[in-house]
Parts: C-alpha cells; structure tokens; sequence
C-alpha cells in the first residue's frame, strides 16, 4: 500500500507503475466516493513524474468490477442519476486522459460501469475466466460512462449493437477474437502480465510516449487531414525536451537511457 490509496483504491508502486486495485467487495461496485478517488488519483498520479504506468485490478479472482450498484437508482430519483453520471464521466475520461499508459487487468466479471473503465484505459488484458458486458439496457438503463462511444472504437458497430442493445455476454476468447481485449491470460496471472507490459512502457521516453498516446488519441475528435500536421508540429516539440536528447545520445553511446520525464 502506498500514500495513494483510498477506502476503495488500493495503490502500490513498482518501480514506474502504479497498480490500483478496486477494494469495495465483494464486487467492486463503484459508489460517488470511489468515482471521485479514482478521478482524483489519476489528476494526482499526473504529477507525479516517477509514474510512467497505471494497472488496474479488482480484488480477489471472482470480479473486476460489477458497475455501479443499482440500488441507487431504485427511487428512480434523477437528481442522483445526474450526478452519478456526471462523476462517471469525471472519473474515467480522467483515467483516459492520463498522461501515461493505462492498462487493464480484467480478472473476473467485467459489467457495466466495471467494463467501462475498462474501455478507458489503453490496455486490456482479460484473465481466461472473464466475462464482460454492458447490460444496462435490460434494466432500462444505458451505458453512461463512456461505453456507447469506447466500445464501437475498438470492436466496431456490429458487436456494439450485440453487447448493448442485445445485452450480449462475452468470454475472454470472444473478447479476444472481436479486439476487446489485447490478450488472455491465466487465471490469477493478469496483474502480473500487466506489470510486465507496464514495464516495457518505462523503457520508453514518458515524454514522447505521452505525445504519441494523445497524437494516436486524435483520431476520435478529428480527421487525419487535420491531425498530421499536429504529428509533425509534435515530433519538432520533442526537441525541447532533455529526454529527446538523452534518448538519442544514450541510442549513440550504446548504453540504456535514463529518462527523467522532462
């Protein structure tokens, strides 16, 4: 545990990676206040130049996050709805927005809300038993957090419509096939293929990884018409930074970098 941990977040730090695990058994479900750490220790971790990579967990090996607990909007109180759905979007287009690299472990049931920071990050990786699904439709719900628009960029229109309006469940395998998830691992080995991918980030300038991940991020509010020249202006910016330098100087000198993130 780490000076960055929560009542619902638990944070260690291995070396460059931040690895948060969802402490709020036995599912995981996310209330206002976890929503709001979550949203907090991102714009937190942001700061902290030490931090190249974020993993996310859930405790235990049955759920990664069951959603958001519907006993909530059992009153059918819009009130509450709009500010869970305001502090939904807060948290994970913060997470999405992180400067570094974020990469889910899915190590279990992935519903909902528990899906959709899924969809944040840049990353996932599913443990073989994991299941995962939007079914907000079937209680008269829909998927407020980001999953209607994060969901058809990576696996397209057609399974969007199958998960959402057919409330369609998916298996690691299927997740796989329909590029929802990067890879499969074993059960109980997702934390750690996840830390080992985190690693590989922090072999890279965190300067130029944060403007490639924006750059490659441009493809959702713009053309490409518009968004390569932003690549070219981006490339000559790296120049004013001493990563820029130490990477290549370290590339001609044979040795390994050591990047200070500035």
């Amino acid at each position: 545990m780490s000076d960055y941990s929560s009542q619902f977040l638990t944070v260690e730090v291995n070396e460059h990676t931040a690895i948060v695990t969802f402490n709020n058994p036995p599912a995981h479900t996310w209330t206002q206040q976890s929503l709001a750490d979550l949203r907090d220790l991102i714009l937190t971790l942001n700061e902290d130049k030490n931090i190249y990579a974020l993993v996310l967990i859930g405790g235990g090996d049955k759920f990664f996050s069951a959603g958001a607990d519907l006993n909530v909007f059992a009153d059918g109180d819009k009130k509450i709805a709009k500010e869970m759905s305001d502090i939904f979007g807060q948290a994970f287009e913060t997470l999405s927005n992180f400067r570094g690299v974020s990469i889910s472990a899915i190590n279990g049931y992935a519903m909902g809300g528990g899906l959709e920071v899924a969809l944040a990050c840049d990353i996932r990786l599913a443990e073989e038993h994991a299941v995962m699904a939007l079914p907000e439709a079937s209680v008269g719900l829909l998927p407020c957090a980001g999953g209607t628009q994060n969901l058809v960029l990576l696996v397209g229109e057609g399974w969007t419509k199958r998960m959402i309006l057919c409330g369609e469940r998916v298996d690691a395998q299927r997740a796989l096939q329909i590029g929802l998830v990067e890879e499969i691992t074993a059960k109980g080995e997702g934390k750690t293929a996840a830390i080992a991918l985190a690693k590989k980030v922090a072999k890279q300038s965190p300067v130029a990884v944060s403007a490639c991940k924006t750059l490659i991020q441009k493809n959702r509010i713009m053309p490409i018409t518009q968004a390569l020249p932003q690549e070219r202006k981006a490339f000559v910016d790296l120049f004013d930074s001493l990563d820029q330098k130490e990477g290549v100087q370290a590339f001609l000198e044979k040795r390994k970098p050591l990047w200070l993130n500035k």
